[in-house]
């Protein structure tokens, strides 16, 4: 089994629903025995996460890794299952606070108070438009919706 000793991107960029993770030289590094290799970037070296199921995309990525003059070659499918990555992937989108910041990423019930608070302003909106135009029954009938919150 691979650990990743180091894995933080050079630069991450958010597309709607998709994160790219972009890695250079020095910021990615594997342990495979004793031994540790450095990514080159020379064939693929970014990872694509869809954030509505949390999936790396990209799984035919070849990521390259080199120790002097040997070279280990990956596809990101294999990467994923013989490595430790998945945690550090989640600790980087967890430091990031992508999946917080996103909207389609809400608390469970946060919707339904944000919907309470507009119905209130538009409520309260109303209330004093019929105020201002005079209008009685307007303002009696709105009120009582206020009210009956």
């Amino acid at each position: 089994m691979l650990h990743i000793q180091r894995m933080k991107p050079f630069y991450m960029t958010q597309e709607q629903t998709r994160v790219r993770l972009v890695f250079e030289y020095q910021y990615f590094t594997i342990k495979k025995g004793e031994e540790l290799f450095h990514f080159i970037p020379s064939e693929g070296k970014e990872i694509h996460i869809n954030l509505l199921n949390l999936q790396v995309e990209n799984l035919g990525e070849i990521f390259v890794f080199q120790k002097g003059s040997r070279f280990i070659r990956l596809p990101l499918y294999q990467l994923l299952l013989i490595s430790d990555i998945h945690t550090h992937l989640k600790d980087i989108l967890e430091g990031a606070d992508i999946m917080e910041s996103d909207p389609m990423f809400i608390e469970p019930g946060e919707a339904e108070v944000l919907i309470a608070e507009f119905e209130r302003a538009n409520l309260m909106n109303l209330i004093d438009r019929a105020l201002a135009e005079g209008d009685r029954d307007s303002f009696h009938r709105l009120a009582g919706q206020l009210n009956g919150q």
